[in-house]
């Protein structure tokens, strides 16, 4: 071998022991999610955050559903990294002020749970994994499952509010739409009809659920006037239009229908019955209960709880997963309705 050609082998190696150090110390700082992130720098955190969910729960019950909602609106939207929560600026708007957000509330209860984990560990959990284990520990108080999730995320920037309705489905899109949105980010029609039965977060008023939860009459009217849908159970129409009495009700009265009237703050699986017996609320429940793609898991949900929470589990812990920022991306909000940036100024 030539004088030239054991240079060149020797900077070849020396190039590719280089990018290995290179590599190996990004994944040392970034380890992506994990389980127990906070073990060292916050080990209380998990347990300040489930103890501030319990405590908010007990004064004010629809909390869980609320943090169940946001779950759903931050994560969809492209990155779980709590850009839900930041306020409009002179020259970004909120998600949460958008039409697709309409009826989310309680945010200042997510900040509530930060100040407790800051007075414990300023600076180190994010507003991303407080919002995602509020949402799961939500879940535990109104009767469901407990879910393990990871932590590390990091918290973004900035406001998606002008990509939202790419992400978000309508409550008027139909179940090919639906089922496309949420394949998107890896979820498959047995994840669909959970998150769907117990989390209807973005088409439910501020409690945020089918299983769970009220719905506004401004999302149902369309099924009782100005003639009544045909599909909805008889028995059940009385009720709606007693608690819906106007063709075009006020957005800001609190006038609602219940989700499920049997077990309205208990997560289970009557959500199911009930759409099988024609009484879901909006068009989505009948096409859930009656499209081919997403009726056979509709009935076996209906059958079994087991089965429910399972399925749940696991989409919900697909989204919570969805893009996170991780490692030095983003950045660990001091609040989480602004970015540090705008914090600092003010």
């Amino acid at each position: 071998m030539g004088t030239k050609a054991v240079f060149l082998l020797l900077a070849l190696l020396s190039f590719s022991a280089v990018s290995l150090r290179s590599a190996l110390a990004e994944n040392e700082e970034d380890p992506g999610l994990v389980m127990n992130f906070y073990k060292d720098t916050c080990p209380q955190a998990e347990d300040i955050i489930r103890e501030q969910v319990k405590l908010l729960y007990k004064r004010h019950k629809n909390t869980a559903f609320s943090w169940l909602r946001n779950i759903f609106h931050d994560c969809a939207v492209q990155s779980c990294d709590a850009s839900l929560l930041l306020d409009s600026t002179r020259k970004t708007l909120s998600e949460k002020e958008m039409d697709r957000s309409f009826g989310m509330r309680n945010f200042r209860y997510i900040e509530n749970i930060k100040e407790a984990v800051e007075r414990e560990c300023p600076g180190v959990v994010s507003c991303a994994d407080i919002l995602v284990l509020s949402g799961r520990d939500g879940v535990v108080a109104l009767g469901g499952p407990y879910i393990p999730l990871k932590t590390g995320r990091r918290d973004g920037r900035k406001s998606r509010a002008e990509i939202l309705e790419q992400y978000l489905p309508d409550h008027n899109d139909s179940m090919s739409v639906v089922l496309e949105r949420f394949a998107a980010i890896g979820i498959d029609a047995p994840g669909l009809v959970a998150l769907l039965g117990l989390s209807y977060y973005y088409w439910s008023i501020s409690s945020g659920s089918h299983s769970v939860g009220r719905t506004h009459c401004v999302k149902l009217v369309h099924r009782l006037y100005p003639e009544v849908d045909p599909a909805l159970n008889p028995d059940h129409v009385p009720h709606m239009l007693h608690k819906c009495p106007d063709a075009i009700p006020d957005p800001k009265a609190v006038q609602y229908v219940r989700n499920d009237r049997g077990t309205p703050m208990v997560l289970d699986n009557n959500y199911y019955r009930n759409i099988l017996d024609n009484k879901g609320l909006m068009m989505v429940d009948h096409q859930l209960a009656t499209d081919k793609r997403t009726r056979p898991y509709v009935k076996k949900m209906a059958k079994s709880q087991d089965y429910f929470f399972k399925e749940f589990s696991r989409a919900i812990t697909l989204l919570s997963e969805n893009n996170p920022l991780t490692g030095t991306k983003g950045e660990i909000r001091k609040v989480c309705n602004l970015a540090n940036k705008l914090h600092d100024k003010s």
